[in-house]
């Protein structure tokens, strides 16, 4: 009868244990998704303003040959990411599309010039530093005017911001919700074998020596949480990316490292934290208190 006690016991504080291990590596997964978030938000952001296009329209009597040779010297500037040459005739398909197929009718010559589309590193797509490019692409004499849509960029610059503070929040209030629900799952753990504690006060035990086999623990526990998190957590990005391979064109995957960090980290504090407030509370508890 004594050792069917035993064991059952042992099979209790066993699912006990994988029930919390499950239990934080949820949460910990959630902290991982959250970090990835966090630290490939500069990439992400830098991916819609690099994607913006400025359109640099040349004078109507620009040759082909002036205007890729103007282009090369484009590609020169620090601001500038990508160019692509538009000629007369690209031009021409392209406003038939927008306007019917007559509209050159009208005309005796084409009124539509060659240009240069071009894209601009993520630093200079604010309003003040666009202003400052079109300056100085303006002073060329081939070109006839520079132009990009203002509105977006004040739009885009808006929007990234309060996306960066609405992540923000969100991390920091997901880090607090982590914290309090792994408190809880280790608190249940730990609460489950305060008889065990009380024994040890009562043979003298120091409580150091009480603490360090609960700490040892708590330590395997989160790590052992963390490795589970960081397995889900790879899993859930090799299946995004076969179905949604752009979005790895955004998300710097070198990083990944830095979120596995962060995930093996929380995990190991908030658990070590967790047990060593709560082993010092049962600690200060007397014999009356442990049965409520």
């Amino acid at each position: 009868m004594e050792n069917t006690n035993i064991t059952l016991m042992r099979r209790r504080l066993a699912n006990a244990y994988l029930s919390s291990v499950i239990s934080i590596s949820l949460v910990l997964m959630l902290v991982g998704v959250a970090s990835l978030l966090l630290v490939n938000a500069k990439s992400v952001s830098d991916y819609f303003k690099e994607n913006m296009q400025v359109s640099v329209i040349m004078k109507q009597n620009v040759t082909e040959d002036a205007a890729m040779d103007f282009k090369k010297e484009l590609e020169k500037a620090q601001y500038i990411k990508t160019s692509v040459y538009v000629s007369r005739e690209q031009g021409e398909r392209e406003m038939k599309e927008l306007l019917g197929e007559d509209f050159l009718n009208v005309f005796e010559a084409s009124p539509i010039p060659v240009s240069i589309m071009v894209t601009l590193t993520a630093d200079y797509v604010t309003a003040d530093s666009l202003d400052v490019v079109k300056a100085d692409i303006s002073r060329s004499a081939l070109v006839e005017d520079v132009s990009y849509q203002r509105s977006l960029v004040d739009t885009l610059n808006a929007n990234l911001s309060k996306i960066s503070i609405f992540i923000s929040v969100f991390i920091a209030l997901l880090l607090f919700i982590s914290f309090v629900l792994i408190n809880n799952t280790v608190r249940l753990s730990v609460y489950a074998r305060r008889f065990t504690i009380h024994t040890m006060k009562l043979v003298g035990a120091t409580r150091s020596f009480i603490r360090a086999p609960f700490l040892l623990q708590a330590a395997f526990q989160g790590i052992f949480a963390a490795f589970i998190a960081i397995i889900a957590l790879l899993g859930m990005l090799f299946l995004l990316k076969s179905q949604f391979d752009e979005l790895f064109r955004i998300f710097q995957l070198d990083m990944l490292l830095l979120v596995m960090g962060i995930i093996l980290s929380a995990g190991l504090l908030i658990c070590l934290v967790s047990t060593w407030f709560v082993v010092n509370r049962l600690l200060s508890l007397n014999k009356d208190d442990l049965y409520y």
